[in-house]
């Protein structure tokens, strides 16, 4: 499947990673760390040197091997933030999962609900995957505005599932199957049509992940 060109939506954009995009996603990166750390994987093993050229490489790898596709975020032809699909799971599973970044000088312009539309898209009619899921801090209004925005649905609370900022740390689970969105996500998202309160968190939820 050729992903290489890219998908607009007005002057927002996605395409797949260059190696010659390292440079001003490490600058991002370090410009923009006390914005972007507490959502930040990390290891449980400790630190791991930034490096996004050994990181896009790895990714090109994986993407090659069929198991994600790193795209970079761009709004203008300017490169916003990177979305990565990975952990694709083929046969009778046929699904993944998407993580995203925007740098600060370019949230609140809808960069990533519409990337996250395009990509998700991507999935369901080139990749022909069935599901996709979207796990996010409880903590992370920003983030949870996109599945809001959407109409990702919630699924359930994931104890401690994800390393972030140097702990294990809760995460919602939202997904979405090919079947709920005939339309498109994109397209039903700029037409209005996105239900309301699917993304909606139990109270018991929101509390356990605050316990």
């Amino acid at each position: 499947m050729d992903l290489s060109a890219s998908r607009s939506h007005g002057p927002v954009s996605i395409r797949l990673v260059r190696n010659r995009d390292a440079r001003v996603l490490q600058d991002h990166l370090i410009s923009n760390r006390a914005w972007l750390r507490p959502w930040e994987a990390t290891s449980p093993d400790g630190a791991v040197p930034l490096d996004m050229k050994v990181g896009i490489r790895r990714l090109l790898q994986q993407h090659r091997d069929g198991a994600g596709v790193p795209f970079v975020m761009e709004y203008d032809g300017q490169v916003a933030g990177q979305l990565n699909v990975w952990g694709i799971a083929r046969g009778s599973l046929s699904s993944a999962t998407i993580g995203y970044w925007v740098a600060r000088e370019f949230a609140g312009r809808d960069i990533t609900p519409i990337s996250v539309a395009m990509a998700t898209d991507v999935c369901f009619t080139e990749l022909r995957l069935h599901r996709m899921e979207i796990c996010i801090r409880p903590e992370n209004r920003a983030s949870l505005r996109v599945v809001e925005k959407l109409g990702f649905r919630y699924e359930g609370l994931r104890r401690r599932y994800i390393h972030i900022d140097g702990d294990w740390r809760d995460h919602f689970a939202f997904a979405l199957v090919r079947e709920e969105v005939p339309e498109g996500v994109l397209d039903r998202w700029a037409s209005g049509q996105v239900p309301r309160g699917a993304a909606d968190i139990p109270p018991a939820d929101r509390a356990a992940a605050e316990g």
